[in-house]
Formats: C-alpha cells, structure tokens, sequence
C-alpha cells in the first residue's frame, strides 16, 4: 500500500475506534506507528488532525473538515483491491459484517469455518450491535453486510436465512411447563419480563396482533439477564429460540399455541456494489 494511503487508513481507523490502540490492532501496526503516521499528516498538511486525551481521541475542528476527503480516498482504493482480488479469483479481502448477539454467537463461527476452507486468506470484521445499529452500519458502508429481521430497510437487498420461532420461557416450577404448547391467554396471567429493544419488539407485535395485554413488570435488552430473572421466579418471558441454544440456565422452553417467528436475513446496500469477499460469503448462509 502506498505510504500516504497508509497514513490515512491510520487517520481514519483511529477517528472510527477512538484509540490509537485499537486501531493499530486492526491495521496490525504497533500503537507508536498509527500516532506517527498521524503525526506526519499534521505536519504535511499544516493542521491538527486529532485531540489526545486520558479517555481517548477526538477530531479536531479541521480534522472534522477533512475526514470526508479521507474517507474516500480510504473507499476508493478499497474498491480498488476489490477489484483486483476479483482477477486474481479472491486470493485475498476483508468481509466485515453486523451481527445480533443470536447470530454472532451460534451461527457466525460455522459460516466462517465453512468459508475458510475455501478462501482461507480473507479476513473478517464482526460488528454485534441491535437491529437499528446494524441498518445504519449497512447505509453508510461501515459493514459490508449484516444479519437482521425481516422485513428491513426497502433500500437494502436481503437474502431470506431463516424463521426463528419465538418460544416462552418459563421457571422449572411454572404450573404449565406440562402443556404441550403455551396458550396465549396465560401470557396475561403471569408477570411479564419484556425483551427490550431500540425499535419495536417481536413480542409487543404478537401482542398487539392478538389483542393481549401482559403484565409487563420488568424489560431488559440482555436475553441473559431474562433467562436468569426466569430461572429465579421474578416471571416468564418470549425469547426467539436461537438464543436458548447451550444455555446454563434451568428454564423451559414452550412454544405458542399458535406460532410466532421472526424471519433473519443478510442484507447488503447494493449487490452489484458489494465486494467479492461478500458476495461469496453471502452463498455460505446455509452453514449455520
């Protein structure tokens, strides 16, 4: 790579973690190399780029204003090395995703596993975040491409991965662990630990689709933190199965008596645009 392209990497991979550090672990460069790189910017370009300080770094007024022209020289020649991986049949690349903490942990490590054997020279970026911050990693190209419920961003083109079902989960003691499914009116007679996130759950949309009113008494965004109240008696809750894979905590699992999913997908901002790297990643979604 050039040396100013790596001079503006440096730039931009700080300005995007916050830290030398981390920066320098992603660029496999030392701490010391990323602040000179930086440093030799500043004297180059007559201007203070970055902000030192105990709890990290931060842009400086001018290096907000010449961010954006980094930035995409910084895309431009990745699309360039895009470009020639593609010649020379993806002899290597970079493929960073957005992932829930559902996918990152159960199914991430089996896509990965199964690509490798084919293309053992890429390497990833995994970014785990809720489905709004996934969505905004997608549109302004932070990710390549990402794991969400469906249906999404119109904008996005979304390859169909799977339904996963949302069960109940209860305390071992519960009075209904016996049923073979869990009926739907008994959702309002127990106390209610809701699944919490950025935008509207899957569990208040069953709820509203048939008319229930549970009493919700606690809400959290962690699935750990449910199945742990759960355990404890503090009340029941709706999770999607894929996160009660090889869990410690003693609780059980019920399906509803009339079934409810949410519907995954990998989504990209544009097919034609993404990389190699990614649109041959996309076809190992069945290695879960």
């Amino acid at each position: 790579m050039d040396t100013n392209l790596q001079k503006y990497m440096a730039f931009m991979k700080t300005v995007e973690y916050g830290s030398f550090t981390k920066a320098a672990e992603l660029l496999n460069y030392s701490q010391s190399g990323i602040s000179r790189m930086i440093h030799d910017l500043e004297k180059i370009w007559n201007v203070s780029l970055l902000e030192r300080g105990r709890t990290g770094v931060k842009l400086t007024s001018e290096g907000l204003k010449l961010l954006p022209s980094v930035k995409k020289v910084c895309h431009e020649y990745m699309h360039l090395q895009e470009k020639v991986d593609e010649l020379n049949d993806l002899q290597s690349g970079l493929i960073r995703i957005g992932a829930f903490s559902g996918v990152a942990a159960h199914w991430f490590t089996n896509m990965i596993k199964a690509f490798q054997m084919d293309y053992p020279n890429v390497d990833y970026e995994l970014l785990i975040g809720d489905y709004t911050e996934i969505e905004e990693w997608i549109s302004t190209g932070r990710v390549d491409g990402g794991f969400l419920r469906m249906p999404t961003c119109s904008a996005f083109e979304t390859v169909f991965v799977e339904k996963d079902p949302l069960v109940v989960v209860l305390p071992e003691t519960h009075p209904l662990v016996e049923r073979g499914s869990f009926p739907l009116q008994a959702l309002c007679e127990n106390t209610f630990i809701l699944m919490e996130t950025s935008i509207k759950s899957e569990m208040l949309e069953l709820f509203e689709k048939n008319n229930l009113s549970p009493r919700i008494r606690l809400a959290t965004w962690d699935d750990n933190a449910i199945m742990s109240m759960v355990e404890n008696g503090l009340g029941i809750g709706i999770l999607p199965q894929l996160v009660l894979r090889r869990i410690p905590y003693r609780v059980v699992a019920k399906e509803l008596e009339i079934p409810a999913y949410r519907e995954i997908g990998l989504a990209v901002r544009d097919k034609k645009r993404i990389s190699l790297a990614m649109k041959k990643f996309m076809a190992y979604a069945d290695y879960r």
